[in-house]
């Protein structure tokens, strides 16, 4: 998992599809979907794709806020 795209997918398994037209409330959303999964037990503290979508997804708002800063 490398890509905003990469986490895209693998949040599919978990039931969630992106729908958001705006990039940044996608991430913002997807952080929150993350943060959900994990605190009711889904997804584990040291889950290794939990972990590197959680990276990306700050990654990827630090970005994007950094493009609305401009």
């Amino acid at each position: 998992m490398q890509t905003l795209y990469d986490v895209q997918e693998w949040l599919k398994k978990y039931g969630f599809i992106n729908l958001m037209p705006e990039r940044i409330d996608a991430i913002y959303m997807m952080q929150n979907e993350i943060k959900e999964l994990h605190e009711r037990g889904i997804l584990a503290d040291n889950d290794a794709d939990f972990l590197k979508a959680s990276l990306i997804l700050k990654r990827e708002a630090r970005i994007e806020s950094t493009k609305n800063e401009k």
